[in-house]
């Protein structure tokens, strides 16, 4: 079981929660038939996310042999059989439809969903060795959620949070390839061979710089609605800390994994936990 689970990667079920903030903004946390809602959806997609990690390892299971890392991975390392991994992959494909139709999932939600396995598909066979193309799906890969979660729940986003979470995702997959890039080299992913760290170092803060700014106005815009009750505007100097408390520690010898790096972290964990309940505070006290 314990190889099956890593097979699945549920470590990363946590870029899921994401699902959750179109319901947390919109002050509904506790509408209870949006609330399961969300949490089936926060089911469905991490299945979702799994079968896209199986196809990937089965796609690139001789390389993953090769790899230093990577080797020891339940395929690369035969512990679980390419046949064993595509049953599974049909058994989540089958369980997470029919979550999708239990909690009737309308069309877009539904594009969205199988578009994200498309999607990424498509990036495990071919464009992840495409440059810019590559960190643009990584970087939709986080706004997809967002959008299955505003769907699910018929919420409707702010086009403030829209790119705020656009700009700081293209912060983490700039920020992934280039720790891969000058921890394990060119040789560790083909597209590598057409970055250089320069390029990725300066965008990467390009795009950090651009997430704050487009968080602080959507603060600034989410205070004036509702009867200007909210206060998330005191979040920004959290923001502010844990933008740097990130850089800091992929400054130092992390790959840039943006799970890895946060569940690795107690000082980010903290301020996490700090802005969760800041966050709270301000939109439901």
């Amino acid at each position: 079981m314990k190889n099956y689970l890593k097979l699945m990667r549920v470590h990363h079920y946590i870029k899921n929660l994401l699902i959750f903030l179109p319901l947390i903004f919109a002050k509904q946390l506790f509408n209870t038939e949006l609330l399961i809602k969300a949490f089936i959806g926060f089911f469905s997609f991490s299945l979702m996310s799994s079968i896209v990690y199986i196809i990937n390892d089965i796609v690139d299971i001789e390389a993953d042999r090769q790899h230093e890392k990577k080797k020891y991975r339940p395929l690369a390392s035969g512990k679980i059989k390419i046949r064993s991994a595509v049953i599974l992959a049909i058994a989540l494909v089958i369980i997470s439809t029919i979550l999708n139709i239990y909690i009737e999932a309308n069309i877009i939600s539904l594009i969205i969903f199988y578009g994200y396995l498309v999607m990424n598909i498509l990036y495990t066979l071919k464009l992840k060795h495409i440059p810019i193309i590559d960190v643009t799906i990584l970087a939709f890969g986080f706004l997809f959620r967002v959008l299955y979660g505003s769907q699910i729940t018929n919420i409707e986003i702010s086009n403030w949070l829209y790119i705020t979470i656009l700009s700081l995702s293209f912060y983490l997959g700039l920020g992934k390839r280039r720790n891969e890039s000058k921890k394990l080299g060119s040789k560790s992913r083909k597209v590598l061979e057409y970055y250089n760290e320069s390029f990725l170092t300066n965008n990467m803060y390009m795009f950090m710089g651009l997430g704050i700014v487009f968080y602080s106005l959507w603060c600034m815009d989410i205070n004036n609605s509702i009867n200007g009750n909210f206060n998330v505007i005191w979040t920004i100097p959290l923001v502010f800390m844990i933008c740097l408390r990130y850089s800091l520690v992929i400054e130092g010898n992390s790959l840039g994994d943006p799970v890895d790096v946060i569940l690795g972290d107690k000082v980010l964990i903290i301020l996490a936990l700090i802005y969760i309940g800041l966050m709270y505070v301000s939109i439901y006290i």
